[in-house]
């Protein structure tokens, strides 16, 4: 079992059995974990969830998608064990 290629995997349970296979390519992450969730929102996006400890509940196609992380420019952040801080420049 010493040296296989690329793309093949061993495969066991407790050590009770092994076997070797093809590696499927990752979908829990990146763009195919992306188009995955999309798709799972555009299926369940006229269902509810509620929100606000539970007293309101919006529709779920409703929520804005996110263009990835807001800069966090000029804003604090604390240092050390929270003892200290600095600006984001």
């Amino acid at each position: 079992m010493r040296g296989l290629k690329m793309g093949i995997i061993r495969i066991g349970g407790r050590g009770t059995t092994r076997r070797v296979a093809e590696k499927e390519p990752d979908n829990w992450t990146g763009p195919a974990f992306r188009d995955h969730m999309a798709k799972q929102k555009e299926a369940s996006k006229d269902r509810y969830i509620t929100m606000g400890r539970g007293t309101a509940k919006i529709k779920f196609g409703d929520i804005a998608d996110t263009a990835g992380r807001s800069s966090g420019k000029g804003m604090w952040v604390s240092t050390g064990r929270g003892t200290g801080k600095r600006k984001i420049e």
